[in-house]
């Protein structure tokens, strides 16, 4: 108790002279993060308005009595109402269209089904009763999709330029610590702006993306120097104890704080805490890639594909013939590629290179670099460029997928000696073999293509394999169209 009180009281007076400037970036930080969420409410409720003017505006015509107001109140109300108690009005570091979009979906289900079963205990109440409530139901689950995928937009358009983002310390200058600044540098969409790190022993390698400000006790002095209002906590040789009267500090300074766990690589999203006492204990869910839901996934797959033959036959048909003219037989590029569990494949591909054969020469590639793009001389057609551009060349692999050599979704397969190199040199790169490689993927729709960080990819594919889920296979779909749709448009 006495080293206690004495420690608190010898921390007072370092609080004193930055307790006006602390009161100011606070006050600053809560009208930023105010305005957002006031934002959110306001277009949230103006949707839910437009959503029940249409409903009852169209109802005569669709021949559905007309919903009483004061259910549409009540509805409105319920709606909010779990957005707030979902966490849709606070400040994330993610902002995440298609996972907003899936919340409103389901909070407006959940809220119609709440207001349906109440309106079956109102006597005489029983008029269109289940007309009504989809109608709402799809009304508002569009209005506010869409009001949230404009609002989401808008804030991660901000935020890249600097506007609402905060000023971040991090602790630790480690390996750990320079992947959470490369990280945070890299998509300034987060809203965290790092500034710099806090380490009395700072690792002593080349290529550190930002200055080290000091040591613990300089803690106070950098948050009034450089405005921080985060502080992220990552790894570092100082004592558990230290970082948590660090952690204490920064409460009581008022800023955000954010801790990077240890073994983070075994940490998904399906956690589950429970105490001991005051010893809290993390259960990580884990997907099974040998498990049932990955055996479905894969059933899906051969499903879609082949489904995906029929539509797109006419597609195919013509950039078959387009590569027969541009560059002659055979009309499939085959390469041979590790798949799951290390088995080889020949995965196909449209040809897009005047010659027939590739370069059996491996290029040499800057660390931490993965293979694509044009290597060697660039032997494209006008045909070919284009299929490049759009992903149009990857179209094939549809047979690979039936055939149950590949997933539609799941890591990039890579050649066989690529891989025997990089499971020498890159921690984790076997880990992504334990399912099926894809024709898109996790780390493809975050940009990772062509000659990008391997360590970069290596994370998102295993990432995507812990945290596996129909959902994510569909975010992950969802998000290649609309990439596909740019590349269409940059083409033209």
């Amino acid at each position: 108790m006495a080293t206690r009180t004495l420690t608190n009281v010898d921390a007072l007076p370092a609080l004193e002279p930055i307790a006006l400037e602390h009161d100011a970036q606070a006050l600053r930080r809560l009208r930023v993060g105010a305005s957002w969420a006031r934002g959110a409410l306001v277009l949230d409720a103006a949707m839910l308005l437009a959503a029940a003017l249409a409903a009852q505006l169209g109802s005569g015509d669709a021949g559905i009595v007309p919903t009483a107001p004061i259910w549409l109140v009540a509805y409105s109300a319920l709606v909010l109402l779990v957005l707030y108690a979902r966490g849709m009005y606070s400040w994330r570091v993610r902002v995440q269209a298609l996972e907003d979009v899936r919340r409103v979906v389901t909070t407006t289900a959940l809220a119609v089904m709440g207001i349906l079963t109440l309106r079956l205990f109102v006597p005489g109440d029983v008029d269109d009763l289940s007309a009504q409530s989809i109608r709402l139901w799809a009304f508002s689950a569009v209005y506010l999709g869409a009001g949230r995928i404009a609002l989401d937009w808008a804030q991660v358009k901000a935020r890249r330029q600097g506007e609402g983002v905060r000023p971040t310390l991090i602790v630790g200058a480690g390996l750990v610590g320079r992947l959470t600044a490369r990280r945070l540098l890299e998509h300034p969409e987060f809203g965290l702006r790092p500034v710099g790190f806090l380490d009395k022993e700072p690792l002593d390698e080349p290529g550190l993306p930002l200055p080290v400000l000091g040591a613990s006790w300089d803690l106070e002095r950098v948050v009034e120097q450089y405005g921080v209002e985060q502080v992220v906590v990552t790894f570092s040789t100082a004592p558990s104890e230290v970082l948590l009267r660090e952690v204490k500090r920064c409460e009581d300074l008022g800023l955000g704080v954010s801790l990077v766990p240890r073994l983070f690589e075994s940490v998904t999203e399906r956690l589950s805490v429970e105490h001991i006492g005051g010893l809290p204990l993390l259960s990580a869910r884990r997907t099974d890639p040998r498990g049932k839901q990955f055996a479905l996934k894969y059933v899906l797959d051969r499903v879609i594909a082949a489904a995906i033959l029929l539509v797109a036959a006419p597609l195919l048909l013509a950039l078959a013939l387009g590569t027969l003219f541009s560059v002659g037989r055979p009309i499939f590029f085959r390469q041979p590629r590790i798949g799951r569990d290390g088995r080889r494949f020949e995965m196909l591909k449209f040809r897009s290179m005047k010659a027939v054969s590739e370069p059996v020469v491996l290029p040499d590639l800057p660390a931490d670099t993965a293979p694509g793009g044009v290597e060697g001389d660039d032997r494209r057609t006008r045909l070919g460029t284009f299929l490049r551009r759009t992903s149009l060349d990857e179209l094939p692999q549809v047979f690979n997928v039936l055939r149950g050599e590949m997933s539609l979704i799941g890591p990039r397969p890579e050649r066989p000696d690529f891989v025997e190199l990089f499971e020498r040199n890159v921690h984790r790169y076997g880990d992504r073999h334990r399912v099926k490689s894809g024709i898109t993927g996790w780390a493809q729709v975050h940009g990772l293509r062509g000659k990008t960080s391997l360590s970069d990819r290596v994370e998102w594919d295993n990432y995507y394999i812990e945290n596996w889920s129909l959902w994510l296979d569909l975010k992950i779909l969802l998000m290649t169209i609309w990439a596909v749709r740019r590349y269409f448009s940059l083409a033209e």
